[in-house]
């Protein structure tokens, strides 16, 4: 179980450090501090149908698009992402960023950093290997009313997931890898 003051690493050389989490705020907020790397990928764009997010910089200069539109963020400035929003976000400054991270209400969130990170860690996600459709199913459909992508459309993710997600199981895949399990 995750706990306030752990932290998560993933393969690219980001980190999450948990300073509240769901247990800890009664389901409240889960606030992390997010550590992106100098020059940072940026992920598919995604929603979260039911929870806000709010950012506020520390260090680094964060591109955000958020609903389409590309903004420019440096220390000291926030933003908020109103849920069903689609955004995606990195660093691009040639040191490293570091953002506190607000997502409320907490629901199942850090279980979705945990596992993602886990499977990072372990190459499963990478472009390399070419995640497997039925590990991410697993997980989409798991974590479907905190994470959802911007394409497809939700409706055909559904169905994929739906379907796919069952075959996954049965093949062994897990909906959470906790940091430290195999």
């Amino acid at each position: 179980m995750i706990k306030p003051g752990d932290e998560l690493l993933d393969s690219e050389g980001g980190k999450i450090i948990f300073r509240e989490t769901a247990a800890s705020s009664n389901g409240e907020l889960l606030e992390m501090e997010a550590v992106y790397p100098a020059n940072s990928n940026l992920p598919p764009e995604h929603y979260h149908p039911n929870q806000e997010e709010r950012f506020h910089i520390l260090e680094g200069s964060i591109r955000v698009i958020i609903g389409g539109k590309e903004n420019l963020y440096q220390p000291g400035q926030e933003f908020t992402v109103p849920p069903g929003t689609a955004h995606a976000m990195h660093n691009v400054s040639s040191e490293e960023g570091r953002v506190i991270w607000q997502t409320r209400p907490a629901m199942k969130t850090e279980f979705f950093h945990e596992t993602i990170r886990k499977l990072s860690q372990e190459g499963e996600l990478s472009v390399e290997r070419r995640p497997s459709m039925l590990q991410l199913a697993v997980v989409f459909r798991e974590y479907r009313d905190e994470f959802r992508l911007k394409k497809p459309p939700y409706f055909i993710q559904a169905i994929l997931w739906g379907i796919l997600a069952p075959i996954g199981r049965m093949k062994g895949f897990k909906s959470r890898y906790e940091e430290g399990s195999g």
